[in-house]
């Protein structure tokens, strides 16, 4: 059975959603971009259980969110500059990256074909949970294919209410991240979300400093 917290207490929320992950259980939580639902990274039983209550099958790979570039020492085999480049302007932020993994991890997130994919999110309650329990695997609180969920009561619909907890906050903006692979020696947007492609190469490429962004584009009809 399914519970609902409020973040109005943000403490009690993080402490309730804590002991539910190191349950091995499936928690929905509020995030800078739409409501997710999360479970331990290196807990298989409950990776498991993500992809049940969100209806993904094992071709889809479950991202990762983390809470420090330091963490990818321990994650990822190899960062190429680009990538470097892209974490110093975006992260924390909607951009994740799909990189080559470390061999001989204790997970299991579907089919990854020896890569992970890696967040780090601009949420302070999710960021607090990562800090208690580690790396989080992440997707969004719907089935395949639904729209991301903004409020507690998307999510619970989206999961079928299956999560054993859902936090709830304000309206998520229910933006998704821009996926970029960088495991072929190239830039590779996979997805284009809330951060635009062409910013994407500019960044990886060199064309604005390290941890600068491209400056906001104008639309001249609008102008």
């Amino acid at each position: 059975m399914s519970t609902v917290v409020s973040l109005g207490d943000p403490q009690h929320a993080r402490e309730v959603a804590c002991a539910r992950l190191r349950e091995g259980l499936v928690v929905v939580l509020p995030t800078d971009t739409a409501y997710a639902a999360v479970a331990d990274a290196f807990s298989m039983p409950a990776t498991g259980r993500l992809r049940d209550v969100t209806g993904r099958g094992r071709s889809a790979a479950l991202p990762v969110v983390i809470r420090s570039p330091r963490q990818t020492a321990g994650l990822v085999a190899d960062v190429p500059e680009a990538a470097e480049r892209l974490m110093a302007s975006y992260w924390p932020g909607p951009l994740s990256l799909v990189l080559p993994a470390v061999d001989g991890l204790t997970w299991d997130l579907g089919e990854t074909h020896g890569t992970v994919t890696l967040r780090i999110p601009a949420d302070d309650l999710l960021l607090a949970v990562i800090a208690e329990i580690g790396p989080l695997a992440c997707t969004g609180a719907t089935r395949p294919g639904g729209s991301p969920p903004r409020t507690v009561d998307e999510a619970r619909a989206g999961t079928g209410g299956r999560a054993a907890l859902y936090v709830e906050a304000a309206p998520a903006e229910a933006a998704v991240s821009t996926i970029v692979d960088v495991t072929r020696g190239r830039v590779a947007v996979l997805r284009e979300g809330a951060v635009p492609a062409a910013d994407v190469e500019a960044v990886a490429g060199g064309a604005v400093g390290w941890g600068e962004r491209p400056a906001a584009r104008v639309d001249p009809e609008r102008a």
